[in-house]
């Protein structure tokens, strides 16, 4: 054992407590004192630290974290002397302090290079983990597509990349451009080569992307790298954005000159996000796809607003069953004369069922009764050609409808009423009185006859004539929920509305049958007031402007 200032009695003195085998130990080893000296290192460790030589101080053959490891372990005590770690060379060691009474420490190395690395994948693979958990939750927090390219670009430029471009499949012979850098996205419709960018024309197609390491920065068109782009372009990736069937797109990943290129396991990694981004951005443009077919749809289903047709006042409201939907299985609709002498058809029905499938029904019917419209003079022959109309479309479902013809005549309003298993429409005077119109009939849709039972009625100025559908006389609310709207209650409040114009009528129903109704659930419901106003209107002399009423 060589004797450090002149002395060997504290190396044997640790030596003894160790036992000598330490410096036969298949670890490296070595002996510090209490200032910092080398006092001896086995073979192992002159491999890993050629100068630690006895004599030689420890902060300078071996590296800053051991030696201060050392202060430290010297310092705290025997008893809180715990192991240190650090970088040396290629290496990740981990020393271990075993501390004498004498003043001196055997730091034993071990090689945790291996551990170091997996727990440095560990945590890569983690922070990817819960990047791509946060770009998922993103990307699907919204269906609408621009917003979704937006978070797709804001991610790829903050993770992955110094800038990004997406671009979307052409419309027409542009293509939509979202380009992010520095947070601050653009957008904008460009006519591009894809041909100019290895990779992109096949990445739109939905092929693999080409390895980055094969595109030339350099040869970029100006059009990738965006105006607001710090600095030359060092490195490119090119990959598809897959969709659901089709593809969404492909993204372009910029990085500056002075930062890593991308390498192998990044531009897989990129990959994996655009998988994401695309389908989020495919189930974008899927929902603003069916978001306009149904659009176009519903304009055709929804009920239309009605107004005043030839001097007669027309309103009607709507309920559906579930007030998340827009349409149901109740309609009406009101189709105006030629002039002014001729009869105008107002329709109420109510098909079996709720929901889209019932309006499909409601549709068809609307439709055929606007294609038999040179018809309406006879109710009945008009309801045998649309009972035969819906018996030949192999429909499930009946309906029950009325129909009103309307014609003015001087000061009186002239009705004819049919009623086709609906329930018979109700007439009050000025002085609130209510009678039921004396009409009857069967079904539509059901049966292979159909028969049905017309009735006349005048109107006096301010005298309503309401139709409307079972929607309302079931309602079930009260106390306990349970108790019928009912004819009775129906009768009462319309009593109420002697001499009300026609909106009026229709509002003052519906809020008291929403008041009866509460939060209970309920069938749909439509009203149609069909009223003759108290007042005459006049015509422009022009025939063009709005005319004048009068008393």
């Amino acid at each position: 054992m060589t004797s450090v200032d002149g002395s060997s009695r504290t190396a044997q003195g640790l030596l003894s407590s160790v036992g000598a085998s330490w410096m036969r130990a298949p670890y490296p080893a070595l002996v510090a004192d209490a200032k910092g000296v080398v006092v001896e290192a086995n073979e192992q460790a002159a491999r890993l630290f050629p100068d630690a030589a006895p004599g030689a101080r420890l902060a300078q053959v071996a590296p800053e974290w051991l030696a201060e490891g050392h202060r430290s372990a010297l310092a705290d005590g025997e008893d809180t002397v715990s192991a240190v770690r650090g970088r040396h060379g290629p290496w990740t060691l981990e020393a271990h302090a075993t501390p004498g009474a004498d003043g001196q420490v055997v730091w034993w190395l071990v090689d945790d290079t291996d551990r170091s690395l997996a727990e440095a994948a560990l945590r890569s693979e983690q922070e990817r983990t819960r990047f791509l958990a946060e770009a998922s939750s993103r990307l699907l927090a919204s269906l609408n597509v621009e917003r979704c390219m937006d978070v797709a670009v804001e991610l790829a430029a903050e993770y992955l990349a110094d800038a990004a471009v997406l671009i979307a499949p052409a419309s027409g012979k542009r293509h939509p451009v979202a380009t992010c850098v520095g947070g601050e996205v653009t957008h904008r419709s460009a006519r591009i080569d894809p041909a100019a960018v290895p990779g992109l024309a096949e990445a739109l197609q939905g092929f693999p992307p080409v390895p980055s390491r094969w595109i030339d920065p350099a040869s970029l068109p100006h059009w990738v790298t965006p105006d607001d782009f710090d600095g030359p372009v060092g490195s490119v990736v090119v990959t598809p954005l897959p969709g659901h069937g089709v593809p969404a797109g492909a993204m372009i990943l910029l990085r500056r000159d002075d930062h890593a290129a991308f390498d192998a396991t990044e531009e897989v990694f990129a990959r994996v996000f655009a998988a994401r981004a695309g389908a989020a951005l495919s189930a974008a443009r899927l929902y603003r796809e069916q978001s306009g077919i149904t659009a176009t749809l519903m304009a055709e289903l929804l009920p239309p607003t009605l107004r005043q047709v030839h001097g007669v006042e027309f309103a009607a409201g709507y309920r559906a069953s579930q007030d998340a939907d827009r349409v149901g299985g109740d309609f009406y609709d009101v189709h105006p004369g030629a002039g002014p002498g001729e009869e105008t058809l107002a329709v109420l029905g109510d098909v079996c069922g709720k929901g889209l499938q019932a309006a499909v029904l409601t549709g068809k019917i609307r439709s055929t009764l606007q294609a038999l419209l040179p018809l309406a003079d006879d109710h009945q022959h008009l309801l045998r050609l649309l009972n035969g109309a819906l018996l030949s479309s192999h429909h499930t479902r009946f309906a029950t409808l009325v129909l009103a013809s309307v014609r003015r005549r001087g000061g009186v309003t002239h009705l004819r009423l049919t009623s086709a298993g609906h329930p018979a429409p109700l007439v009050v005077r000025n002085d609130g009185t209510v009678r039921e119109a004396p009409t009857s009939g069967t079904l539509i849709g059901a049966l292979a006859d159909v028969r049905a039972h017309t009735v006349d009625v005048d109107l006096q100025p301010g005298e309503t004539c309401l139709l409307f559908t079972d929607g309302v006389t079931e309602a079930r609310g009260g106390p306990l929920g349970d108790v019928l709207f009912g004819d009775a209650r129906l009768r009462g409040a319309l009593a109420e509305c002697a001499g009300m114009p026609a909106e009026a009528v229709v509002e003052r129903i519906q809020m008291l049958t929403a008041e009866w109704i509460g939060d209970n659930r309920h069938d749909d419901i439509a009203v149609l007031a069909i009223t003759a106003p108290r007042t005459t209107h006049l015509t422009a002399v022009d025939g063009h402007t709005p005319g004048r009423y009068t008393a």
